[in-house]
């Protein structure tokens, strides 16, 4: 089996599919929840027996600084599903063993999100009723335009991706971390930016909890909180989506609001992971 790709394959409208295992796993009694949102990446689920292939989709996605979520069969997608994964795009193969794929798309509709893109895949046409319960097919290989279009041909997702043609915020503000990185030493500025990752995550529980007991005044003063202190150190997307909450209260899906704050967190650690800032296990 093989799959030809080109480096920007995955880009879609400037907006890249990854995955994040973390989400709201963290926090007590809500579900793990994934969604694909303006300054939010697609999250997408890639399905393949073929190890070439689900390797090829990880280094891509890896080397723009994302994760993308892999399985080795139509159960083993089921089961990242079932433990809390909610893929806002899955893309799996026709021509596998075990589970026939008119059952997997069936069963991915019920277990993920109604909202979730199903497209299918195979490198040769598929039989009559292959494709059934799935929104779309591509055949290998296959171009970054044809897999935009396959996505923005699905309404459930295409009116999200028309409004998100402009760029999301910048995840540090690089004014801000110039004049830090100035005025204190290495160690210093890496421990500044811990303890405001730290906080984030400490404050969100807080916001869960506030939520869930329909507390709207401490949902309001932990956003604020957020917003004061990811502004000081120039947390820029942290910032906007913070001030968001704080303005509007809890929302109706208020899991899915925190989980995009946890979302912008880890893309902003990436990045000062990245720039030797801090260290992969430093934020717990």
């Amino acid at each position: 089996m093989t799959l030809q790709l080109a480096g920007d394959l995955l880009r879609v409208h400037g907006v890249y599919c990854t995955a994040c295992a973390l989400s709201l796993q963290r926090l007590p009694r809500s579900p793990a929840l994934l969604v694909f949102a303006h300054m939010v990446p697609l999250a997408i689920l890639v399905v393949d027996d073929d190890d070439m292939s689900r390797e090829l989709f990880r280094l891509l996605l890896g080397r723009e600084g994302y994760h993308a979520m892999t399985a080795t069969s139509g159960d083993d997608a089921l089961r990242i599903v079932g433990e809390g994964f909610v893929p806002d795009v899955v893309l799996a193969d026709l021509q596998m063993p075990g589970l026939p794929s008119c059952e997997l798309a069936q069963r991915l509709r019920t277990g993920a999100s109604p909202s979730s893109v199903l497209l299918a895949m195979s490198g040769s046409e598929p039989l009559p009723g292959a494709t059934d319960g799935f929104d779309h097919f591509l055949l290998k290989p296959f171009t970054m335009d044809a897999l935009s279009d396959a996505i923005n041909r699905c309404s459930a997702v295409s009116s999200v991706i028309d409004s998100a043609h402009e760029a999301p915020p910048s995840a540090l503000n690089e004014a801000i971390y110039s004049r830090l990185q100035a005025a204190m030493n290495g160690e210093k500025l890496s421990q500044l930016y811990t303890i405001c990752l730290d906080d984030v995550l400490r404050r969100v529980a807080v916001m869960n909890a506030a939520a869930n007991d329909a507390d709207d005044a401490a949902y309001r003063r932990e956003a604020h909180a957020i917003k004061g202190g990811c502004g000081m150190v120039g947390a820029t997307q942290l910032q906007t989506i913070a001030s968001t909450e704080e303005n509007r209260g809890i929302p109706a899906n208020h899991v899915a609001s925190l989980d995009e704050i946890i979302r912008a967190a880890e893309v902003l650690k990436g990045m000062l992971v990245a720039r030797q800032i801090i260290k992969t296990n430093s934020i717990r």
